[in-house]
């Protein structure tokens, strides 16, 4: 089966992009993050079209996560349990979807920005990650024999070689030491970065201003993170870098992983 992750950065935008890419790679479940989204306007038709079902949490025009799979989607779950909201009234965002496909329990994230060191969004970020560790160190506790994926954008760099250059991120977000520590503590709950160990380098993500991509000053920030019953039949990774050339590209790429 062959399983990725992808931040599409607006579905309507790049519909077309999305559903050759899946018909080119034989993708069989695609996680995607800020679709940007209701379910009312997301283009069913087109992925139909192409052979996948659509699986998706979007509350309005901001965030949204979702599934095209070939594979019936079982189990689906919205959020995550104590998943914090933002704002004055604690809202909860469209942040976060699971479901189980032939057996192997897949999420779909997008983890808040943070904005800056001194936002409230940064708190809620941190917030956010303790929240899904806590949920996910239950899930692989309770099954550890069910194979589980944590996919998606979690805006942060965990090592300094996962940015062009740490010295323009000094006081800045997605490198801090909290952040760093929060995506840690994954690894303390026995998930690892499934990919990294094939893929020692590369980014996902270019910026679309000052020539990001073209300079190739990027950032890796999209992960796929399994417990020890996915990793064990991850057998290839690939990191989709021509995903970001062309016209109107996401400004993420491809995560892409084949289990046996």
């Amino acid at each position: 089966m062959r399983i990725a992750t992808w931040n599409v950065n607006s579905i309507r935008t790049r519909v077309g992009r999305v559903t050759d890419w899946l018909a080119r790679t034989n993708t069989d479940v695609l996680a995607m993050q800020e679709i940007k989204c209701k379910p009312e306007q997301f283009p069913v038709a087109a992925f139909e079209e192409a052979g996948y079902k659509i699986t998706m949490h979007g509350l309005n025009q901001w965030n949204g996560v979702a599934f095209a799979s070939k594979i019936e989607a079982e189990d689906v779950e919205i959020g995550f349990s104590d998943m914090p909201g933002f704002g004055p009234e604690l809202a909860p965002e469209a942040r976060a979807i699971g479901a189980t496909f032939n057996g192997v329990r897949v999420w779909s994230l997008y983890v808040p920005n943070g904005r800056t060191l001194a936002d409230p969004h940064y708190l809620y970020k941190l917030e956010w990650l303790d929240r899904l560790a806590a949920a996910s160190a239950e899930w692989n506790e309770n099954e550890p024999e069910v194979p589980l994926a944590l996919m998606g954008d979690f805006n942060i760099a965990p090592l300094d070689t996962d940015v062009w250059d740490i010295n323009d991120f000094v006081g800045a977000t997605h490198v801090s030491a909290p952040e760093r520590q929060a995506f840690e503590a994954f690894e303390q709950i026995g998930l690892t970065d499934v990919v990294r160990p094939r893929l020692p380098e590369g980014y996902t993500y270019w910026d679309y201003q000052q020539l990001r991509f073209p300079r190739n000053e990027g950032m890796r920030i999209d992960f796929i993170l399994g417990n020890e019953a996915f990793a064990e039949r991850v057998t290839n990774a690939v990191i989709d870098r021509d995903e970001r050339k062309g016209e109107g590209p996401s400004d993420h790429v491809p995560v892409v992983v084949d289990i046996s």
